[in-house]
């Protein structure tokens, strides 16, 4: 049988393994934390990320990346800043790398499936993504993603019968650069639906705000070479529409407590758990200017990041030039 570890135990990381595990399969589970790793084994639960789960017994936690390098296929769900750093410590024979965390790496503004090709060259790359909250995966609730293939047909061949169960479906993508955009930019969105949120602007503005952030995504897409229908998809607009419009999304929840008046370095510092939209969003407004992109909704969350007051970067946002609705600079 197939040998699949999952790396990274947060709440999407122990999901996956719950998932995984769902039809008997064994699932290796690397966890940063060595009390997390005696937790998982022994009362089958973590409670640091995904309290509601009862994991199943196939599933093995080990902090020791070496156990992993006999895994066939990685489901890699580290946070994005810190993906190369893991993976570089992995011995490079060939496997299948599935990468389920969404970002853009700080500095360098490498998407995370270059940042995989540099650090396990050997290895085909695939992109998980799509509207997932962990809890309902973990729960086996239905969900629907995209799984973008780097190595197409024959990977997918390979990969898609090894995560598919009846309340999981993947749906096959050779557009990586697309999955990997849509995942990344919504997650900047989702931060400015929650600062709408948390100023009361109500209903109207969050539904625009969507439209309008889907429209950059879109513009900064397609400058990265990216397919339209890909962002259309489970991957941009259907994760696009889930992460804008619940608290159970970390961004989300992030963007609404900006809203409500909290600085960004008291939220950032008191975070267990990871708003990626955060890292995200300085390194997508300074590509977003390399590739001559107009994105003012992505600026305007970098500026509250960077501590503007968020009433007035709305404010700003609203009094922009009047335009029509279809355009680059739009």
């Amino acid at each position: 049988m197939t040998k699949v570890g999952v790396l990274g135990a947060g709440a999407w990381g122990t999901a996956l393994a719950q998932m995984l595990a769902s039809d008997g399969r064994n699932v290796l589970l690397w966890a940063l934390e060595p009390e997390l790793v005696t937790q998982i084994n022994t009362s089958r639960t973590n409670s640091l990320y995904l309290p509601s789960a009862v994991l199943a017994p196939t599933i093995r936690a080990s902090g020791d990346l070496t156990e992993f390098s006999g895994c066939d296929i990685l489901l890699v769900v580290t946070p994005a800043q810190h993906l190369g750093r893991v993976l570089g410590q992995l011995p490079k024979h060939p496997r299948d790398l599935i990468l389920c965390s969404k970002g853009i790496e700080a500095g360098s503004g490498r998407l995370m499936n270059d940042v995989a090709k540099a650090a396990a060259p050997a290895s085909d790359i695939a992109i998980l993504s799509g509207p997932t909250f962990a809890h309902e995966v973990a729960a086996g609730l239905p969900t629907a993603v995209t799984l973008a293939c780097g190595g197409g047909i024959p990977q997918w061949e390979r990969v898609s019968p090894v995560i598919a169960r009846p309340q999981f479906r993947p749906y096959y993508s050779d557009d990586v650069i697309g999955a990997e955009i849509g995942g990344a930019v919504k997650n900047v969105l989702a931060i400015a639906c929650g600062v709408v949120d948390g100023l009361g602007l109500g209903q109207n503005a969050r539904a625009a705000l969507i439209a309008r952030g889907y429209a950059e995504m879109l513009r900064f897409g397609e400058a990265l070479g990216a397919e339209r229908e890909t962002l259309a998809g489970l991957c941009g607009l259907g994760d696009l529409v889930l992460t804008c419009s619940s608290t159970a999304s970390r961004n989300f929840s992030l963007g609404k407590a900006l809203g409500e008046g909290m600085p960004p370095q008291d939220l950032m510092a008191d975070r267990r758990t990871v708003a990626e939209g955060a890292h995200t969003a300085p390194i997508l407004v300074e590509l977003a200017a390399r590739h001559h992109v107009a994105m003012p909704i992505v600026a305007a969350v970098h500026q509250v990041l960077e501590g503007a007051p968020a009433g007035a970067v709305v404010a700003q946002l609203m009094s922009r030039p009047l335009t029509a609705e279809q355009g680059e600079t739009a």
